[in-house]
Parts: C-alpha cells; sequence; structure tokens
C-alpha cells in the first residue's frame, strides 16, 4: 500500500512537471490538481488521514519555514519604494481590517468555534498567495504598479500575519485548558525572541556571504544551498533559544534581503524551488488530512463564511485602505479579488491540527472549505480577468500594447 501511494505522488509531481505548462493555460493550478489527487488518495483508501497528519508535520513546518523566508527576501526594495504609500495602505490598514472583519463575521456566523479560534480563522484567511495569482502578476498587459502592489502584498502579509496566528493559537490552547499551554503572555515573549534571533542569524548569514562573495570564496553551485540551510538555521535557532522559529524565518528574510547585496535574489532561487516542490507536496497531504474535516464539520454556515471571506472581507478593506491612493475603481475591485487564499492559510490550519488535536478541527474545516474554493474561484478567472483588465486599461490610457502579450492573448 506504502509503494502504491508513493508511486502515485512520485508520478504525479513527474507528470505535473511534464504538462504544467499546459494545464496553466488551461486555468488548471497546481494547488487544484494536488489537492485533488491527495482527497482521491484518501478516499481510494491509499491513505489514512490520521497517520497522514502525523507524517505532515515536519513537512508542514520546514515548508512554512522557507515560504516565510522567500516571501520576505523576494520583496525588492526598489518596489517597496515605488509604491511604499500604497503598499502600507494594504499591510496596515487593509491586513488589520480584513482581519477584525473577518473575526467579527466568524464570531456571528459561526459562534460554536469560539473568540480564539474565531481569531485563528480571520488570521489564517488574511494573507493571499502570489503562487495562486501567478498569472496576475506574470502578466505584463496588467499596469506594473498593479502587479507590483499585489506582489508586494502577497510576499509579507503572511509573515505579518504569523504572530497572530500564533497568539490565536496560545490564547485558544489555554482556553481549551490543553497540557503544556503557555498562554497568550509566553506568546508574546516567544515572538520577541523570534525576531531577534532571525534578523541576527539571517542578517549575519547574507553579510557573511556578501563578504564572501566579494573574495570568491563562494563556489556557485552551491550558494542556493547556503541560502536553503540560512532559512532553517534562522528557525533552528530561534527555537533553541525558546522563540517563535517562524516568525524568525519571516524577520530573517527581510534581514537577508537587505545584507546580501545584489547577488542575493540569484541565490535564493534554490529556496523557492525546494519551497514550490514541498508545498506540493503539502497540497497533496492537504486533500488527504482536510477531506474528511471537510466532510463531518462543513455546513452552510461554513460556505457562507467562505464566500464572504473570499469577496466582502477582502473587498471592502481593500477599497477603504487604497481610497485617495491614485487607483481608479477598476484597479481596486481588480486588486480586491485577486487576493486568493493558498498555502500559507492551509499550513496555518495543519499547525492549528498539531497545536490543538480535534479542538481546531470547527476552525479547520472553515479554512480548508475558504482555501478550496479560493483555489478554484481565483485560478479559473486569473488569466482570463487579468487579461481583460489589460486590455481595458490599455483602451483607457491609448499606450500600446506589448507585443508579447499580443503573441499571449492569440495563443489562448
Amino acid at each position: 500500500m506504502e509503494g502504491t501511494s508513493l508511486l502515485v505522488v512520485a508520478g504525479s509531481v513527474f507528470l505535473w512537471g511534464v504538462v504544467s505548462a499546459r494545464w496553466v493555460r488551461a486555468d488548471l493550478s497546481a494547488p487544484m490538481v494536488f489537492t485533488a489527487v491527495g482527497a482521491a488518495l484518501a478516499a481510494g483508501g491509499l491513505v489514512e488521514p490520521a497517520v497522514a497528519g502525523q507524517t505532515l508535520r515536519p513537512l508542514v513546518e520546514v515548508t512554512l519555514v522557507w515560504v516565510l523566508f522567500s516571501d520576505a527576501a523576494r520583496v525588492a526594495v526598489s518596489d517597496l519604494r515605488r509604491d511604499a504609500g500604497r503598499c502600507v495602505r494594504l499591510l496596515a490598514v487593509g491586513l488589520p481590517l480584513t482581519v477584525v472583519a473577518g473575526w467579527g463575521l466568524a464570531g456571528w456566523l459561526l459562534p460554536g468555534i469560539g473568540g480564539w479560534l474565531a481569531l485563528l480563522v480571520a488570521t489564517a484567511l488574511a494573507p493571499t498567495d502570489a503562487a495562486l495569482g501567478v498569472p496576475v502578476v506574470t502578466n505584463r498587459a496588467v499596469p506594473a504598479r498593479v502587479r507590483r502592489l499585489l506582489s508586494v502584498e502577497g510576499g509579507l502579509n503572511d509573515g505579518i500575519a504569523t504572530p497572530v496566528v500564533m497568539l490565536a493559537l496560545a490564547g485558544a490552547a489555554s482556553a481549551e485548558g490543553l497540557e503544556g499551554a503557555q498562554g497568550v503572555a509566553g506568546a508574546l515573549l516567544d515572538l520577541v525572541i523570534g525576531v531577534g534571533a532571525g534578523v541576527a542569524v539571517a542578517g549575519t548569514g547574507g553579510a557573511l556571504l556578501r563578504w564572501a562573495r566579494h573574495r570568491r570564496w563562494v563556489a556557485e553551485d552551491f550558494a542556493g544551498i547556503a541560502v536553503l540551510a540560512l532559512a532553517l538555521a534562522a528557525y533552528a535557532g530561534a527555537l533553541a533559544l525558546g522563540g517563535n522559529g517562524f516568525v524568525a524565518a519571516f524577520c530573517g528574510g527581510l534581514a537577508f534581503r537587505a545584507l546580501a547585496g545584489r547577488r542575493g535574489p540569484a541565490e535564493l532561487v534554490l529556496t523557492e524551488q525546494v519551497g514550490s516542490l514541498v508545498s506540493l507536496l503539502v497540497w497533496l497531504g492537504f486533500g488527504a488530512v482536510a477531506a474528511p474535516v471537510v466532510l463531518d464539520h462543513a455546513g452552510w454556515a461554513t460556505v457562507g463564511y467562505a464566500v464572504l471571506s473570499l469577496t466582502v472581507v477582502r473587498m471592502v478593506p481593500v477599497a477603504l485602505a487604497l481610497v485617495g491612493a491614485g487607483l481608479d475603481r477598476d484597479a481596486v475591485l481588480f486588486v480586491g479579488w485577486f487576493g486568493p487564499r493558498g498555502l500559507a492559510s492551509l499550513l496555518f490550519a495543519l499547525l492549528a491540527l498539531e497545536e490543538l488535536g480535534s479542538d481546531a478541527d470547527p476552525a479547520v474545516a472553515v479554512i480548508a472549505v475558504t482555501v478550496l474554493l479560493s483555489v478554484v474561484a481565483h485560478g479559473v478567472t486569473a488569466g482570463p480577468l487579468a487579461t481583460r483588465y489589460g486590455r481595458a486599461e490599455a483602451r483607457r490610457s491609448g499606450a500600446p500594447r506589448d507585443p508579447g502579450q499580443a503573441v499571449a492573448d492569440r495563443a489562448t
């Protein structure tokens, strides 16, 4: 049975590599495909959800480390400078408003889950996943300012949300009286230690790589492996000091980008590729583990929350945050809609299962349904809406279309 499961998993990864470009053009994304594969494995009895959940724990943790580190490290300082005002609006105004709105909606629509789990649901579903919106951020028909805004937001909001998720988990564990629960005060101290450890380890590592590179000590074929290890070192360093490793990974990514020099982004490629590989396995595991939870706990209230989370809870705060930001109505609506929920949200859900056990099932069901709806809705609409919006913008501005984009449009 294990051999059969391994064959299906390995075959799925290989086949995705063979046909991925064609399937993406057909609006089938990797999360959609691998979530379906995982659900099929569970339905066919090839994977036991309880065993899969235990096996996923180290994979979830290391994936979240690499995702947080690479998301933070790939945000270019130049992008932040160009759109600093709009980025600050989305992250400092839009993101908190989204969390508050989601928290209130969960408390009203899902009263049985309690305040801490309601906060967990709201915060876990606040970050956006740029990977699910690749057709948007890479489509040159979409104005550059909009693409930069979505890219920077997707790169930073998961790390900003992580401390609140950890506080919600600590609060929920304490409220449930779980053994070993440290409470909110202990979680706050862990966050502070995590920030310091991440900045110290990854910042020092980035500066050391830059210094060694100038002296030609660094072998180019090993530099990416060094960065991959550096992300894990920031995480492990925080844990060794009793801090939060995930916050350390995110802050470490920011410090690495600031101190690694111009070669830093190139040395980050391997970390992003390895993170992409393990994220496929996480999506597959998510399909296997979440399917039974969703079937047991999902109801009309859960589906209603998921729909409102993807629309009103996201789009209204974005619109309020961007008032006076110099974007027209279509741009605001476009940014508001393309806030797909993806890998960060499901990783937070899997962490909740690890920390809280079955007590987290109602919250995990809400997160799972929302992510599943987002994977389908945003995956299907990303390409067509990006092209349509880009064409409308080109007509309004009178700017000539990019020839490469025109060829791509004819191909689709």
